[in-house]
């Protein structure tokens, strides 16, 4: 059981137990392909593009092109918590506690469904057969820290560097949702580097402020939970900012978030509050995904 819920016996005089500051829910999980999954592993089928061929003759053989196939494995993890709550410690404060138990597991599971997400941004895909084709994020696909400028944060030319590759992939705005995960400081390199553009200054501060949440065509989503890593031009440290289509990376559900709180007969009949997941994330394609780095260090 949890040792400090003593903080809010009602000599601290709590109407209410109140939770730190935390990510409350998933950020991402509704910006990328959600899909059920039935087995430890499974198999993701993909299908390449043709060529057609000219009629050159009348009556001539049908065509036979061969289509080119592919796959992506996906593994899922299982993620579970659970605390109890003494009926004695019950007893001494003045609510059930249990009900924000449970909602903060939810919320650490739902963080978890985040991590894998991004993991999955840049992370080995598997390929082939039998999965065991280790497919690695192309350099290509990455906007260097120092991309118009030496070491900078995110700029206006990185954002518009990221449209440029997805729409030289084929990438259709209007087919498909284009997303970009960005955390505060990021936000605040956009404020400091469009203050003699008033245009874009404008529409980036009402993106801060949470009055738009659009620009320069991808819907932006607020995430502190973005990896680092080393930058291509040289940088020791940099913030790893993914712009992606909604089906350039996808989430497998093996089984959703549940919750339960049940009275345990072997604890004194305490009631224990459990949460638990299993899913898995996959990049379902290498030229959805953009890598901007953003310079730390």
């Amino acid at each position: 059981m949890s040792f400090q819920i003593d903080t809010a016996f009602v000599k601290q005089y709590h109407a209410n137990v109140e939770r730190l500051l935390q990510q409350r829910g998933s950020k991402l999980r509704g910006a990328v392909r959600v899909e059920s999954q039935s087995s430890e592993e499974q198999y993701w089928e993909q299908i390449g593009s043709v060529e057609a061929l000219p009629v050159t003759t009348r009556h001539d053989d049908s065509p036979l092109v061969s289509t080119p196939h592919d796959r992506r494995r996906v593994t899922l993890k299982a993620y579970n918590v659970g605390d109890m709550v003494d009926q004695l410690d019950k007893v001494q404060m003045l609510i059930d506690p249990t009900s924000t138990y449970v909602q903060n597991f939810v919320d650490a599971i739902s963080r978890k469904m985040d991590d894998e997400i991004v993991s999955a941004f840049y992370g080995t895909a598997y390929t082939g057969k039998a999965g065991g084709t280790s497919t690695t994020f192309p350099s290509g696909n990455k906007i260097s820290e120092d991309f118009g400028a030496t070491n900078s944060g995110l700029t206006i030319a990185k954002l518009i560097e990221a449209r440029r590759l997805l729409l030289s992939f084929h990438n259709d705005p209007e087919a498909e949702p284009w997303y970009i995960a960005v955390n505060a400081a990021g936000l605040a390199d956009l404020l400091n580097t469009t203050q003699v553009q008033s245009a874009d200054y404008n529409t980036v501060r009402a993106l801060v402020r949470g009055d738009v949440d659009t620009f320069l065509g991808f819907k932006f989503l607020h995430s502190e939970r973005l990896t680092q890593g080393a930058g291509a031009g040289g940088a020791a440290t940099c913030d790893l900012i993914p712009a992606w289509t909604k089906s350039g990376v996808m989430l497998a559900m093996g089984k959703d978030i549940t919750a339960r709180v049940a009275e345990r007969p072997d604890k004194r009949f305490s009631v224990y509050a459990y949460a638990e997941a299993s899913f898995g994330a996959v990049r379902m394609q290498e030229n959805k995904v953009i890598q901007i780095q953003r310079f730390v260090a």
